[in-house]
Parts: structure tokens; C-alpha cells; sequence
């Protein structure tokens, strides 16, 4: 939880909601959800980093996709996470 910026946590609820839709639509192969979520974290995270950036040159502009990669792939993978750890505890062994 540390790497994951505080105001990016949102978005592991919304990633969880809309992979939650995906797992219903019959259209979409499960194992394709997690690569969809991951793309949907990347833009999310890119769209907030870039509102929030000044990015004046090419290494803050470098620096501001690095972020958005890698804490969209962060609360991404949180939100399969909270996704299995709901599943399990719903189940009964």
C-alpha cells in the first residue's frame, strides 16, 4: 500500500467495479479482464498524473508516464487482489 499514491486508491474501487462488469458481459474472456484493467489503471493514473504535472521538459514528461505506468499497473493488481480476496472469503473450506 505504501507505493501506491493516497489519491490513487480510488481507483482500485473503480477498477474493481468495472472488472466486476466485465466478469458479467459474456463478450469478454476472463483471462483478458486483468489486461483490461491494467489499461484502464494506465490511463486513469496517466490522466491525474498529467493534470497534476508541470511538465516544462522531457524528463519531468518521461518521469510523468513512468508514474502513470507503474501505479496503474499498482492499483490494478490491487484490485485483483481485493477482487480474490472477497471470492475467498465467500467461500466455505
Amino acid at each position: 500500500m505504501s507505493y501506491v499514491k493516497p489519491e490513487l486508491l480510488v481507483v482500485t474501487a473503480v477498477l474493481y467495479f468495472i472488472g466486476t462488469a466485465l466478469k458479467r458481459m459474456e463478450s469478454v474472456p476472463d483471462k483478458y479482464i486483468p489486461l483490461l484493467l491494467g489499461a484502464a489503471g494506465i490511463s486513469i493514473c496517466a490522466l491525474y498524473v498529467f493534470a497534476t504535472c508541470d511538465c516544462g521538459n522531457r524528463q519531468e514528461i518521461a518521469m510523468a508516464f513512468f508514474v502513470s505506468i507503474t501505479q496503474g499497473i499498482l492499483v490494478a493488481g490491487l484490485s485483483t487482489y481485493v477482487h480474490q480476496i472477497i471470492k475467498q472469503a465467500g467461500k466455505e473450506n
